[in-house]
């Protein structure tokens, strides 16, 4: 069982910055590929970026390509997401996910929502305009 904890959400501006932090227990991440995802007011949940632990291979959604960074910290067993020149549409809930990785997985399936097993609660990201 993989517990796991998002922090780092908040209110910013239009074009400020925030980085989001993706701590687990129960369990190393190094069998994982581990993702963001958000949701906001009224929409499906969507895919924002994912990582595959053990080789540090990043995958990100179109609409956050160059101002969205995904990366991990080893030592700490937690992922991130920095943010950058953040607009009001990037307001939504952030949510960190875990699912179980191994040789020969589909790269699509990082970005499908239902193919991962473990979810955080929740930070709540607020852009203004």
């Amino acid at each position: 069982q993989v517990q796991l904890v998002e922090s780092g959400g908040g209110l910013v501006q239009a074009g400020g910055s925030l980085r989001l932090s993706c701590a687990a227990s129960g369990r190393t991440f190094g069998r994982y590929v581990v993702g963001w995802f958000r949701q906001a007011p009224g929409k499906e949940r969507e895919f924002v970026a994912a990582i595959v632990w053990s080789s540090g291979v990043t995958y990100s959604a179109d609409s956050v390509k160059g101002r969205f960074t995904i990366s991990r910290d080893n030592a700490k067993n937690t992922m991130y997401l920095q943010m950058n020149t953040l607009k009001p549409e990037d307001t939504a809930v952030y949510y960190c996910a875990a699912s179980l990785y191994y040789s020969g997985r589909s790269d699509y399936t990082f970005r499908t929502r239902s193919r991962y097993d473990y979810w955080g609660q929740g930070t709540q990201v607020t852009v203004s305009s």
